[in-house]
């Protein structure tokens, strides 16, 4: 494929697994895509109480409209098209995930939530410049909001 002058990709795999030895890590997944022209962005999850891997791997910056299975090791960045997500995870979301969440996606529309695990920090944290709680984090263009097997905190 000489011509071909970008690859745009977005892979995400889950693997059952018995052992968490057995699974490659992040830093193996970087090394596959070592000589790759484009900036590759991945990361590996493990997930302890169904025995699950989580694999993303995808090009940055990224088309894509759609970003599935977000969990607390997310790295971040801007993604700009992206309209919907979901977010899911074994640990729970702190105000600081939800954070991330909104920065990364200026433009998210729908919002899908799947964390059962109650946060641990919910009201304990104050700001660091005056002694009000954790501030309010809004999602501009959010219209569609499922929430699933959640906590209620």
């Amino acid at each position: 494929m000489p011509r071909l002058n970008q690859f745009t990709f977005s892979i995400h795999s889950f693997l059952f697994i018995r052992n968490e030895m057995n699974f490659s890590s992040t830093q193996d997944i970087q090394r596959t895509f070592i000589d790759f022209p484009n900036n590759i962005i991945s990361y590996v999850e493990f997930l302890p109480e169904t025995k699950q891997s989580l694999c993303h791997i995808y090009s940055y910056p990224s088309v894509m409209q759609y970003y599935g299975i977000i969990t607390n090791n997310f790295p971040g960045g801007l993604f700009e098209y992206v309209r919907v997500i979901s977010l899911f995870d074994e640990y729970p979301f702190e105000h600081d995930f939800f954070l991330r969440i909104q920065k990364s996606f200026p433009f998210m529309e729908t919002l899908s939530l799947n964390n059962y695990k109650s946060q641990n920090d919910k009201q304990s944290y104050q700001s660091n410049n005056d002694n009000r709680n954790l501030s309010l984090i809004k999602y501009s263009f959010l219209n569609e909001l499922y929430i699933i097997n959640v906590h209620d905190d």
